[in-house]
């Protein structure tokens, strides 16, 4: 089953149920090992780590784009690149450990490289998905339009009328 955007539901459940419930439970781990106020230190510093680390990759990432665009090459590549790192930043300026490390593996150049294959992997088959339903949806109306007025439907309410040339 999938929402209206086409985001399947367990992905939504995920994000709106589970990821809050396992931050809330991994806060209360560490702040039962390390105390209170060690966790709160931890997750500032934490986001002052995420905050060097977004302008840092960020800086990388606007340069490497500028400079394929000064090439003339379709910065494919930078533009998922930066997608990734502001989707990390938005992770890591988040409280919680949880999201912290999913949004260092998200900004590191180490692992971007995995997060970008997934990526698009996930845009390639939502493009092929749209191509071919948009495809079918207009080869069933060519099938059924009427066969007087060849060409491609009209895309909105059609207004008979007569040309007169002035």
């Amino acid at each position: 089953m999938t929402s209206r955007r086409g985001i399947p539901m367990w992905i939504l459940f995920v994000l709106l149920v589970v990821m809050p419930l396992a931050e809330i439970w991994v806060l209360i781990q560490v702040g039962q090992t390390i105390g209170a106020w060690w966790t709160i230190v931890l997750l500032v510093l934490d986001s002052f780590l995420g905050g060097w680390l977004i302008r840092r990759e960020g800086t990388r990432a606007w340069r490497a784009l500028n400079a394929t665009l000064a090439a003339g090459r379709m910065p494919s590549r930078e533009l998922a690149d930066g997608a990734l790192i502001i989707a990390g930043g938005t992770l890591m300026l988040s409280p919680g450990f949880v999201s912290d490390a999913f949004g260092i593996l998200l900004i590191l150049p180490v692992t971007r490289p995995v997060a970008r294959r997934l990526l698009t992997k996930f845009f390639a088959a939502r493009l092929l998905s749209a191509t071919v339903i948009g495809s079918v949806g207009q080869t069933r109306r060519s099938n059924a339009s009427d066969a007087a007025h060849p060409g491609p439907e009209p895309e909105g309410p059609v207004v008979r009328g007569e040309v007169v040339d002035p």
